[in-house]
Parts: structure tokens; C-alpha cells; sequence
């Protein structure tokens, strides 16, 4: 479990992630426009709860941490503005993946 300094923990199973932004260019050199842009499905996990919580009451961790790069779901979580800055609460299993850099 984490708190963000952004002053939210998140609780259970949520995670709260910083979205990474996406490049302006195409590898060929071509400018991408902020409309044609896609928000991006990467992001950096700043914050976690404790864990899943089972019926019986018992407590799983979650397999990512802060700081972890991962993939996402493009539809998951709810948008939050904290601080002036964009975030994102999921689920961990919204998460697809940790990106290995």
C-alpha cells in the first residue's frame, strides 16, 4: 500500500495511475494533432490499496506497485483531476500488463 502526494490512497483493489503521454510524431516524422490523438492506454501507478478482499475475508496483495509502468484497458477507471492534474482510478484487474523498461 502507497499514498500518492497527491493526498488519495486508494482502497482494496484500486489503483490510482498517472497516464504517460503518448508521442506527438509518427516514426516517420509526421506531427500527430492533440485532436487526432488517442488518450494513451500506458500509465505509471502512483498510488495502491492493501489488496483484494476474498469472501472470506481474507486479503490478497495486488501484483503491481507504485512506480510500476503498466497497460490498461483504453475504457478503464474513472478520470480524476487532483491538484490540477489527470489521473485515473482503477481496478487491478483493469491493469493488462507491466511494461518491462
Amino acid at each position: 500500500m502507497a499514498k500518492a502526494e497527491v493526498g488519495v490512497r486508494p482502497l482494496h483493489d484500486r489503483v490510482l495511475v498517472r497516464r504517460m503521454t503518448e508521442e506527438a510524431k509518427t516514426a516517420g516524422g509526421i506531427i500527430i494533432p492533440d485532436t487526432a490523438k488517442e488518450k494513451p492506454a500506458r500509465g505509471e501507478i502512483v498510488a495502491t490499496g492493501k489488496g483484494h478482499v476474498t469472501e472470506d475475508g481474507r486479503l490478497t496483495p495486488l501484483d503491481v506497485k507504485v512506480g510500476d509502468k503498466v497497460l490498461f484497458e483504453r475504457f478503464a477507471g474513472t478520470e480524476l483531476k487532483l491538484n490540477g492534474e489527470e489521473f485515473l482510478m482503477m481496478r487491478e484487474k483493469d491493469i493488462l500488463g507491466i511494461m518491462n523498461h
